[in-house]
């Protein structure tokens, strides 16, 4: 009976794969925003629909998170696929702000009921085994089959949105539905699971969500990786947004720029199952110390080199690493009973961050150029490079004194 559960656990890693593959291949990833443009949509209020999403996210990140801790990993997971369905049926069916707006809030809580929950399922389903020590490479595998399916997406949904976008968002509800059966399949890990029945579970959220505060508190090496991890992400996935209006007014057509970004995703999947290789190599210090550089380097490259293109791929790439390394750190540092509270409370920093910064960029864009937004992004990237650097020696000094003592 032990052994029977140990293995239905360990192949939760499988089928976490399978899921993510299955989740990424959305088709309208890369087409939503031509979308909402052919149904009337302004620059304006598109803005404001990715405004929707952030705030959404930002409120919802730390609730959620403690949702999938209280009720457990496979339940959030299952919650999330069915918002994600939900939405996706609101933006095929809806000509209207009010609701394209309903459409995003359900994103955004699709997103935010699976973006700790998977992690944590997967990384408590090896800790009860005692294979932890494969998650970093797990992780790498799992970011290379989520970037084969953008790759996917990408070019099939952009070639069904020149010929219906209706097929594009019906062939996505579809593989959504057969994700939520997928979803039920998975095994909730025993390490980690909380009160499960009880009078007042707001009381339970608020007790997770301070529980997940204080860990960060008296570990300031877990907040500085969620700062450092989640102000990075911003960086790139500004650009990522704002980067395909940018090619298009240096006249790349979306043809062109469908396959910029497939490439960008094929580097990330390479770098993202090495990265257990380059950490072996370089070590922790080295992660947080070399990749920010290269990022920022990409960032400047972006801005005035002619071939912007290959300095995008490489930074989407550099994004990959980070994401692996310090999603494997985050898990090293935290119990495992708010694990997922404390992953998404990960997620709500990185919300807030892109609610800040996303319109910022978007106005310099408008006022002056995406050219002038992309030298204020590096100029911003630098500062925070810096600023990282002296931390980063700093706290590896002071943890090199502590082991010497």
């Amino acid at each position: 009976m032990i052994m029977d559960y140990t293995n239905k656990l360990r192949k939760n890693v499988n089928k976490n794969y399978i899921f993510y593959f299955l989740k990424t291949l959305d088709l309208t990833q890369g087409i939503w925003m031509l979308y909402l443009a052919m149904k009337g949509m302004s620059l304006v209020q598109l803005g404001l629909l990715e405004g929707v999403f952030h705030v959404t996210s930002f409120l919802m990140e730390v609730p959620t998170g403690a949702i999938a801790d209280i009720y457990g990993r496979k339940t959030s997971r299952i919650l999330g696929r069915f918002c994600s369905v939900i939405s996706v049926c609101i933006l095929l069916l809806s000509n209207d702000f009010y609701l394209f707006a309903l459409s995003f809030v359900f994103t955004a809580i699709s997103f935010n009921l699976e973006s700790g929950a998977g992690e944590a399922l997967v990384y408590d389903s090896l800790k009860e085994i005692k294979e932890e020590e494969k998650y970093m490479k797990i992780t790498g595998r799992q970011e290379v089959f989520y970037q084969i399916a953008k790759v996917i997406a990408f070019i099939l949904g952009g070639y069904l949105a020149t010929r219906s976008y209706k097929l594009a968002f019906v062939i996505t509800i579809t593989i959504g539905i057969i994700t939520i059966i997928q979803a039920f399949s998975f095994t909730e890990p025993k390490i980690g699971k909380n009160e499960r029945v009880v009078k007042n579970p707001f009381k339970v959220i608020k007790k997770q969500v301070t529980e997940g505060i204080n860990v960060i508190k008296n570990n300031k090496k877990v907040g500085f990786f969620i700062i450092f991890s989640e102000l990075l992400s911003t960086l790139v996935m500004t650009v990522f947004y704002y980067h395909q209006n940018f090619l298009k007014g240096h006249g790349f057509n979306e043809a062109q720029i469908g396959i910029v970004y497939a490439a960008s995703a094929l580097m990330t999947a390479i770098l993202a199952s090495q990265v257990y290789k380059i950490e072996s190599k370089i070590k922790e210090k080295g992660i947080l110390l070399i990749v920010p550089i290269i990022t920022v380097t990409c960032l400047w490259g972006l801005s005035f080199s002619n071939y912007q293109y290959i300095f995008f791929i490489l930074m989407m790439g550099t994004e990959g690493i980070i994401f692996v390394a310090i999603n494997d750190y985050i898990n090293k540092l935290i119990p495992s009973y708010n694990r997922a509270t404390i992953l998404s409370f990960s997620s709500m920093v990185f919300s807030l961050f892109m609610v800040v910064l996303f319109p910022i960029i978007g106005k310099i864009g408008d006022i002056y150029s995406l050219d002038i937004s992309f030298i204020f992004l590096s100029i911003v990237g630098s500062i925070l490079v810096i600023i990282n650097t002296f931390y980063v020696l700093k706290m590896t000094k002071k943890e090199t004194l502590k082991h010497e003592g």
